[in-house]
């Protein structure tokens, strides 16, 4: 089985727009795939950055040998200050495949998915404490409102957390099939797997602090590309996708446009698609993970 199939591959490849002595960064290395492309069009005077922090991919970085190649193990929230580290303070493309890889899914005992009798884990990063058991035994039913009703948009998260602050006392949450013991009751009928996906996001973006990840993300990105540099996302989900849509459109992540002293537009982005790319119904026939991915590509108007 392949460690992960690489989502609108040709699309977000084109969106680069590469030059070859250019220097790229690939936020979300997982399996590979999107690294292994950009490498084909590079010369040897062209560099790319790949940033991960699952340790699980150092198999796949051990595969590439080819000397336009860096591996950083870190957060991408962080890339910046590697960077920097580097002796880089622009580049001519940033690429981020938001989404879990099919390994991490399909993985035992890392607790991502509801199909399967694992300990509830759910952290990208194996090096942090807290993980998905931690947080259902010891957040109050406020905090598990908000995560629920917030990262997962779940109507009935009052109910939801209600029940699990309960049903806690009576016996430690610690394996997916106690989760799902609980939630069950809360989703409708012959959407349970819909629901549960739903109730899994909202904990896996919380564990893992996704968000404010992504926000990091699009700000450094602002002031890390060359002029006419290339910023291309993959989202899967719709709070992913507004921050995305409003720092490309808008150059604020609020969406709010802001405007200098004269009313000119302050934004260092446009829009190279205007309308959200999606993936062909034959790749969603392929690999129906690609069926909520969103793909937003922007380009620098000026240093």
């Amino acid at each position: 089985m392949d460690y992960h199939i690489p989502v609108m591959l040709k699309e977000s490849i084109n969106g680069l727009n590469i030059k070859p002595d250019g220097i790229y960064v690939d936020l979300t290395f997982g399996g590979g795939g999107h690294s292994k492309f950009i490498l084909q069009k590079l010369s040897s005077n062209g560099s790319l950055f790949a940033f991960d922090v699952d340790k699980d991919v150092i198999k796949n970085v051990e595969k590439i040998k080819n000397k336009s190649f860096h591996f950083i193990k870190s957060n991408f929230r962080f890339f910046r200050n590697h960077l920097k580290e580097n002796g880089l303070s622009k580049v001519d493309g940033i690429l981020a495949d938001l989404g879990i890889s099919s390994h991490q899914i399909n993985s035992n005992q890392r607790g991502f998915t509801f199909k399967g009798d694992e300990k509830l884990d759910m952290r990208m990063n194996n090096d942090l404490e807290f993980n998905a058991i931690d947080l259902l035994n010891t957040y109050n039913k406020d905090q598990l409102i908000n995560i629920f009703s917030i990262y997962g948009e779940i109507k009935n998260s009052k109910q939801l957390a209600n029940s699990i602050v309960r049903l806690r006392r009576k016996k430690k949450i610690e394996k997916t099939i106690d989760l799902i013991g609980i939630i069950n009751p809360f989703s409708k009928k012959n959407r349970e797997e819909k629901y549960y996906a739903k109730v899994f996001q909202a904990i896996r973006i919380e564990i893992n602090d996704e968000i404010n990840s992504l926000k990091d993300l699009l700000l450094q990105s602002k002031i890390s590309l060359n002029k006419k540099g290339r910023l291309v996302i993959i989202s899967y989900h719709s709070l992913e996708d507004r921050l995305v849509k409003n720092i490309m459109k808008k150059g604020s992540l609020s969406g709010i446009l802001q405007k200098d002293f004269f009313g000119n537009p302050l934004k260092t982005l446009k829009e190279i698609n205007r309308k959200v790319i999606v993936p062909s119904q034959y790749e969603i026939k392929e690999n129906s993970r690609a069926r909520s991915a969103k793909l937003r590509i922007g380009e620098k108007i000026y240093d």
